[in-house]
This record gives C-alpha cells, sequence and structure tokens, in this order.
C-alpha cells in the first residue's frame, strides 16, 4: 500500500491546480484519474473541444461573408462533421501539456476509479480490474461532472445527445432542438445557427441566462432571433419521442417540435456516485454535489471538494483556483475565501458575453445608488475597421464615490475584455476615474473602458 500526504480525485481544472499546488509545496501527491488521459471533462467533453468547434464556425461564417471573397468563398462546403474535428489536435495539445505537468512535478498519475475503504484510504480499480490501496493524511475531491440524463429520456438513440456526445456527431443535420437554455443550451444554439442548421431553443423559464444583466439578456435574445433561433420560454417537456427519420419533443403545453436531432442540455450531475462518500458520513444532493465550507472542507475535516462538485461557478477558471486554494489551506491552515474574490463569467455565444460583479437588478434591490457608463462598439474605430460593430460596454459605479460595482460586456472578445476592468476592480482603488484618466491604445477594443468612463462621468458631473 502506497502512502500520501494529499491524494487528489479527478484530474481536471481543480484537481489539477490541487495538486500542483501541493506538490510544489513539497508534499507527495497522488492523482487518481478514472479516464486514460488527463484533463478531465473541460478537455475532452467541455470547454476545449466546444470552444474550438465554436472557432471553426466563426472562421467559416467570417470567409462566406468577407467582401473580397465574394463570389469565391460563398460556394465553400464544409460538412459539420468536418468541423467537430477541428478540435482533435488542440485536444491532444492540452493533454501532452497537462501531462508533462504532473511528469516534471514528480506527482504520481493513477488511471482507474477511486473508492473510500474509510476515512484515510482508497482502492482504485483499474480498467484491467487490478486494484490498488493508497492512504493518505488529506484529500481533494473532484471528479468533475457530467450532463444530467432523466431517465424516460432515450439517450442510446443515435438522434438524441447530451452535451458530451453532441461533439460525436457523426451526420450533417437540418434542423436541431436544444432542451435546456443555459450557458451550453445558448452555446451550441449559437454554433448551430451559424453553420446555417435551424434551431429550436426550448426555455424552461421566462428569460434566457436571468443571472445576467437584463440588458445584456434582452440583447442576447435579440440577436439569436436576428440570427434565425426560435426561442421558447416557458415551456417544459412530456416526452421525447426518437424515430428513424427524426426526434419529436412533446412540450407539455401540447406542442410538438420534429427535428433531426435533440440536444438534451438541462443541467449537470456531479460525478460523485462510487466514490463510497456515504461510508464517511458525507452527503450529496440530487445533482451529486457536496457542501463545503469557505476553506472547501468537507464534513469531514481532512477530505476537501472543489470544481463542480461543489456547484455554482462551475468554471473551469474558478474550479482551478478552488483546487489551489484547498492546498493552499492543507499546507499552510489557510486561503482565500471562496467568496473573497470576483469571478468573471464567459459566455461564448455569439455575440461573445463576459460578465463580474453585480448587475443593475441587484444594486436596485440593495438600494445602492449607482449610474451607468457605456460605450457602443459600433462608435470604436477597432470595431468598424473588423467589421465587428455589435456590442457594447456597460460600467456600474456608485454615484458617490465613483467606486466600480459591475461591468458588463457584451459583442466580440467580451470574454478577454472584461480582464482590464477586473484587475481595476480588484484593485486597492476601484474607481472609475481609472479609465477616464488612462491613455488607451488607438485604435484597440479597450478603449470601450475609457469611452463607456466618460459616458458615465457625464451622467454624474
Amino acid at each position: 500500500m502506497q502512502t500520501y500526504d494529499l491524494v487528489v480525485i479527478g484530474s481536471g481544472p481543480a484537481g489539477e491546480g490541487a495538486a500542483m499546488q501541493a506538490s510544489k509545496a513539497g508534499r507527495r501527491v497522488a492523482v487518481v484519474e478514472r479516464h486514460e488521459q488527463v484533463g478531465g471533462g473541460c478537455t475532452h467533453w467541455g470547454t476545449i473541444p466546444s470552444k474550438a468547434l465554436r472557432h471553426a464556425v466563426q472562421k467559416l461564417v467570417e470567409l462566406k461573408s468577407h467582401p473580397l471573397l465574394a463570389g469565391v468563398a460563398e460556394n465553400v462546403e464544409i460538412p459539420f462533421t468536418r468541423l467537430l474535428h477541428s478540435a482533435d489536435e488542440v485536444v491532444r495539445r492540452q493533454v501532452s501539456m497537462r501531462q508533462g505537468f504532473y511528469d516534471r512535478n514528480k506527482v504520481r498519475l493513477i488511471h482507474g476509479a477511486a473508492r473510500f475503504v474509510d476515512a484515510h484510504q482508497l482502492e482504485v480499480t483499474a480498467p484491467n480490474g487490478q486494484i490498488e490501496e493508497l492512504r493518505a493524511e488529506y484529500f481533494v475531491v473532484a471528479p468533475g461532472s457530467r450532463p444530467y440524463r432523466p431517465t424516460d429520456v432515450d439517450f442510446n438513440h443515435p438522434r438524441v445527445f447530451d452535451s458530451d456526445t453532441i461533439l460525436k456527431l457523426d451526420r450533417d443535420p437540418q434542423s436541431i432542438t436544444i432542451y435546456g437554455a443555459g450557458v451550453i443550451g445558448c452555446e451550441y444554439a449559437s454554433i448551430f445557427r451559424n453553420f446555417g442548421i435551424k434551431v429550436n431553443l426550448v426555455n424552461q423559464r421566462d428569460r434566457l441566462l436571468a443571472f445576467l444583466d437584463d440588458e445584456i439578456v434582452d440583447a442576447l435574445g435579440y440577436h439569436l432571433r436576428d440570427q434565425g433561433v426560435i426561442i421558447r420560454h416557458l415551456e417544459e417537456y412530456e416526452a421525447v419521442e426518437p424515430t428513424d427519420d427524426a426526434v419529436v419533443l412533446h412540450l407539455k403545453s401540447g406542442k410538438k417540435l420534429k427535428t433531426d436531432i435533440l440536444l438534451w442540455a438541462n443541467g449537470r450531475t456531479g460525478n460523485t456516485q462510487g466514490l463510497g462518500l456515504e461510508l464517511l458520513g458525507l452527503a450529496v444532493d440530487h445533482r451529486g454535489q457536496i457542501s463545503v465550507d469557505d476553506s472547501y472542507r468537507t464534513e469531514v475535516p481532512h477530505i476537501y471538494a472543489t470544481g463542480d462538485v461543489i456547484g455554482s461557478p462551475a468554471l473551469a477558471s474558478a474550479s482551478y483556483d478552488q483546487g489551489r486554494a484547498a492546498a493552499q489551506h492543507i499546507v499552510h491552515g489557510n486561503c482565500p475565501s471562496r467568496t473573497s474574490h470576483l469571478v468573471p463569467a464567459g459566455i461564448y455565444t455569439t455575440p461573445e458575453i463576459s460578465s463580474l460583479g453585480r448587475t443593475e437588478r441587484e444594486l436596485t434591490a440593495a438600494k445602492i445608488p449607482y449610474e451607468v457608463g457605456h460605450s457602443q462598439f459600433r462608435s470604436l474605430a477597432r470595431a468598424q475597421i473588423t467589421g465587428r460593430t455589435v456590442g457594447m460596454l456597460k460600467l456600474l459605479f456608485h454615484r458617490d464615490t465613483l467606486e466600480l460595482l459591475g461591468i458588463h460586456c457584451f459583442g466580440d472578445q467580451a470574454s478577454e475584455i472584461i480582464h482590464i476592468g477586473q484587475a481595476v476592480m480588484t484593485s486597492s482603488n476601484p474607481s472609475l476615474r481609472y479609465f477616464a484618466d488612462t491613455t488607451f491604445n488607438y485604435p484597440t477594443m479597450a478603449e470601450a473602458y475609457r469611452v463607456a468612463a466618460l459616458n458615465g462621468l457625464n451622467r454624474v458631473f
């Protein structure tokens, strides 16, 4: 039996962050990964392949719409299934790079399914059935998540997909119904529609992505519809009826949506089944999630949990930081609180969305006197040059102190642009005046901060 200071379950962003942080602090670390390659769902089925697919679709759209290539590119036909392979090389490079991290930092990587035998011991069943036992002083549980699958939907049917299996699509559909209008559903609606595939987007709620700023949500809905996406709010499924040539989604409202394929994008479930957590008295909720404190400790103090299995925000970026913070607490006895820093949200629709801090709705409910500074992308020289004029940057700030309270961006490169504001919001002087008094390169998209700041200052002075 091998003994370690720390054993991490899962090699996704959360597990990798914990393992690297502990190893660099001189701890003996092992990582158990149930799949044959490192990287977790982020690398193999989620973030990396879906964003690579989005990039490929965008490039094709740009090629066909470029005025200098009129009459040439418009006749270019590339099957959708071919675009799905655009991520293969990126995934390969990511796996190779991440495998190198473990090798260089002397972290032992064990492939197999982990299960707690007692509070300090795991047994790992390898793919060949061989069992190895590991003991450790501490554990970090970071097994990631998978798409939620209701039992009455036949996911074995070749026309029914979830967000993992859609990347293995083996046909070129003419139409798709996406059930679930969260982040994943909206992103795939953009991808498929931009490729020219007819899209039904079915939303159980009365608006898209309600956690975002209302103005951003309205803009997203407008542009999805403008692209041709049919959005159906306040709808719930009654049944899914797959046939040889189509899938019919029966809604409780009586509607029937018939399309070539169905993508089920209605939530995710933590990969906690089979870990033996019940033997330790650790409960999981109906979505397989574990409760932790602000230091990422579970109810068993030497067992930590990070990443998707602890719920929101369930972002790769945040998960990596959570893993590092948990390892820091294990090594040093302290770490940044899970509520102490601002985590930006990046949503890779077309156009892109990124958000940080509070929304107008939240500020109004809290009775905080705020004001708004806007910059419309159509007025920026850089956007005019690139032709990507759809979008805006919106700064929310305190009327009296000028403290930045929220940043909301919609448009090309929004997830990159947001980080300039993030740096200021987390600084010792998070004031709107920074942007008004700073010289930005011209022409750039970053200049939107200066324009928005001056617009906001004009509202209060």
